[in-house]
């Protein structure tokens, strides 16, 4: 089983193996969430397409929070399995059955009440906030899937099955594709198209996911029993809300960045959106490596294999810092290129190059921290994760952006400078935490 590839023989294999899968998912992902606007800034206007820009981005935030909570269920998971107890696997799904319903009934309630108000916050501009008010309650009337969706791709993770979660987003890539299509290009429903494509793509795949799991997808039981099981609740809120925390607060912080650059005017709120858009292409190698290293690291912790937990890390460093060149290159030297498949108006591809250029050194950094996080999360370290994530967003990007968009012509590039500022700061911190937890682990042993 590929859980026993995790724990024995080579490292790259397994982990490349696991990992390609993951890349794939994040390229749909990131297609999934890129498509929307795509088609939006070809067969809409402008205010439709600052709509769904900022729109998406609170409702990234609360997928976020998602995502988070779920990598709790990832790292307990693997622990579990990794330690040979399926009963307690078991217990951990059932356990994410009961939060996931709590959620999405608070989330439900939460986006549908205050939607206009948090975009008020954003700034969005006058001329969006209607479009961008019916988007995310819609979104809201079936978040319920999109917390199901992601809380099942993240038990696939933790058993170490990448390839499940994979077909999952396929089925959900393509059904929105074509509601996109359909819904924004044939019947011109602009941002509320968008939003119901986004939601019956959500909840297709769930259904395919829901189906394959009855069917005996997963290698352990879920009983009645592992309901009744109190304590995994509380287990996956404590490595999950963490992360989740660090997530929503870090996204927080680039909605406040994406309301330093709404105020500035449609032009430059459009170019945020298309560059938050660009980051889930441009980022998909160190985000799989982080995801894959969660899983990787939590199974031979599991089984008490720190060493081998350690050498994938520095595997997953390597190859994503290279990567990471490429994708400097990329987004220094040809952002116009880049910029133009989301929008057609050259005021805005112009404008979001700028900023482009400005954010590019930001790759160079997060290939490598990206990949010490995924490896403090499948140690359970996720209090540092969410204490870094904090800082760096408050301390460093959100009062960066904000002294430097002021002025009678703020410039986007300069703006752009702020995130990988604050990528540098990450990476320190990363850096001085690992050096930390390697001496503590040879004391130990010496001891």
């Amino acid at each position: 089983m590929q859980e026993n590839t995790f724990l024995k023989g080579k490292i790259l294999p397994p982990l490349i193996k696991f990992a390609l899968p993951l890349m794939l998912s994040q390229l749909l992902q990131a297609l999934y969430g890129a498509v929307d606007l795509i088609v939006v800034g070809h067969f809409g206007n402008t205010a439709d397409f600052s709509a769904v820009a900022t729109a998406s981005q609170l409702m990234q935030g609360i997928t976020g929070i998602i995502i988070g909570l779920t990598t709790g269920v990832t790292v307990l998971i693997g622990q579990a399995l990794g330690s040979g107890n399926s009963k307690r696997a078991g217990e951990i799904t059932a356990g994410m059955t009961k939060l996931l319903i709590i959620i999405s009934f608070a989330l439900f309630a939460v986006l549908t009440l205050f939607a206009p108000q948090a975009l008020a916050l954003l700034k969005i501009p006058a001329a969006a906030k209607g479009a961008g008010t019916l988007y995310i309650r819609i979104c809201a009337a079936g978040v319920v899937f999109i917390s199901a969706y992601n809380a099942i791709s993240g038990l696939f993770r933790g058993v170490g099955d990448s390839k499940m979660p994979l077909i999952f987003i396929l089925v959900a890539c393509i059904v929105n594709i074509i509601g996109d299509l359909l819904l924004v290009g044939t019947f011109k429903m602009g941002a509320a198209g968008a939003a119901l494509a986004t939601v019956l793509a959500q909840t297709v795949s769930v259904i395919f996911s829901v189906i394959y799991i009855l069917k005996g997808g997963l290698p352990f039981k879920i009983t009645r029993e592992s309901f009744k099981n109190r304590g995994s609740v509380g287990r996956i809120l404590k490595i999950g809300v963490p992360i989740a925390l660090q997530d929503f607060l870090t996204r927080i912080s680039f909605l406040i960045l994406t309301a330093i650059l709404n105020s500035l005017g449609l032009v430059a709120s459009a170019s945020i959106g298309i560059s938050e858009k660009l980051f889930l292409f441009l980022s998909i190698i160190p985000i799989s490596f982080m995801s894959a290293l969660s899983a990787f690291v939590a199974q031979n912790v599991g089984a008490g294999n720190k060493k081998r937990a350690y050498k994938s890390l520095k595997i997953c460093m390597a190859i994503s810092f290279v990567f990471g060149i490429l994708t400097f290159i990329a987004t220094f030297f040809f952002p116009e290129i880049l910029a133009a498949a989301f929008e057609k108006n050259p005021e805005v591809i112009a404008s979001a190059a700028r900023y482009q250029r400005g954010c590019a050194a930001e790759h160079l950094f997060i290939s490598l921290f990206f990949c010490m996080l995924g490896y403090f999360n499948g140690l359970g370290k996720t209090d540092f994760v969410m204490i870094q994530g904090i800082f760096t967003a408050f301390a460093v990007r959100i009062p960066l952006s904000y002294l430097l968009s002021r002025g009678a012509s703020p410039d986007l590039f300069k703006i752009g400078l702020a995130v990988p500022a604050s990528a540098i700061v990450s990476l320190i911190m990363c850096t001085v935490y690992l050096i930390y937890l390697n001496k503590k682990e040879k004391s130990k042993s010496n001891s």
